[in-house]
């Protein structure tokens, strides 16, 4: 019978949000017997080598490291077979062949931010803030053919904040998740989960998915409710943030409060005394903007911005 420190496993995942559990695996002494990342690549201005947050951990904590530029090349699958994995755990990674999801006699288990079936897809926290949801949660469950649908194994919900942004969802939300991580490979481990069926969940109730997010996704529309614009800042913060076009150029809004009064001009249109605030009109209040970035500018706060710029139109 295996147990924690001699069951197989080997970790895929990327980013930050990543690393936490990978780092949480590690705590609770699973044996982790190589780590699958993204390979190395240019990035910024002087298009310096990158590397993943998750290479950074694995190096310093002398994990074995694979970084296949192809998931599907007769070289990586011939390594990944050699370490003789149990199970594999996938958080935010690449979609994953046939081959290389069902590999281990265990199957692969992915960790995603949301409570699946709901929010399927690239960006679900974003989207569920941008939805208004008021409850979000993180799902482990087997992966499968068609991304985000195989069974479950664990599922935390909790709350989302009234002003809580992405990015701070996502911080609250990656620590969470790692913890259920662990939890699931010991209640694996023990024989106590019951795999569930996406289809069995929330029959009946339309399912909102999570596609990624694109430009067109993230200008506002200053038509809409102060409340679903206030979401869309929120849900872009910090990455890739909500914009409009100011002078004819793009002004990305990172924070903002509603104003929940009639406006008096139209929808679209600013009231501004040109020094402590500047805020639009929607079809049922005003949004102050509270912090800013101008094309080519650093992120400032209201103040600052108007301090040094010329009002031509919107």
């Amino acid at each position: 019978m295996k147990d924690l420190k001699s069951l197989r496993i080997v970790f895929m995942g990327t980013p930050d949000f990543a690393v936490a559990s990978l780092e949480a695996l590690v705590k609770a002494g699973c044996n982790i017997v190589g780590v699958v990342t993204a390979p190395d690549k240019p990035a910024g201005r002087g298009l310096k080598i990158h590397e993943s947050s998750v290479k950074k951990y694995a190096a310093e904590h002398g994990l074995k490291l694979l970084q296949p530029p192809k998931l599907k090349s007769p070289e990586f699958l011939e390594e990944l077979r050699s370490l003789q994995a149990d199970l594999q755990l996938v958080v935010a990674f690449r979609m994953l062949p046939h081959e290389v999801w069902s590999m281990p006699l265990m199957g692969t288990v992915n960790l995603h931010g949301s409570l699946l079936p709901q929010y399927r897809g690239a960006a679900p926290i974003n989207w569920a803030i941008i939805n208004g949801e008021k409850e979000t949660g993180v799902t482990t469950f087997r992966l499968q053919h068609e991304i985000d649908t195989g069974g479950i194994l664990l599922q935390e919900s909790f709350p989302i904040g009234l002003k809580e942004t992405a990015g701070e969802l996502h911080d609250r939300m990656k620590e969470i998740g790692a913890h259920l991580l662990v939890r699931t490979v010991k209640d694996l481990i023990a024989g106590n989960i019951k795999e569930i069926p996406q289809e069995l969940l929330q029959p009946g109730v339309e399912l909102k998915s999570a596609p990624k997010i694109h430009t067109e996704n993230c200008r506002i529309d200053w038509s809409l409710p102060v409340e679903t614009v206030f979401n869309l800042i929120r849900g872009l913060n910090p990455y890739p943030g909500a914009f409009m076009i100011m002078n004819e150029k793009m002004l990305k809004i990172y924070a903002a409060e509603k104003e929940l009064v009639f406006p008096a001009v139209t929808e679209g249109d600013y009231e501004t005394d040109g020094k402590t605030f500047l805020k639009f009109a929607c079809s049922n209040g005003y949004l102050h903007l509270k912090e800013v970035q101008l094309e080519g500018k650093k992120k400032m706060k209201i103040e600052d911005f108007l301090r040094g710029f010329r009002f031509e139109g919107n």
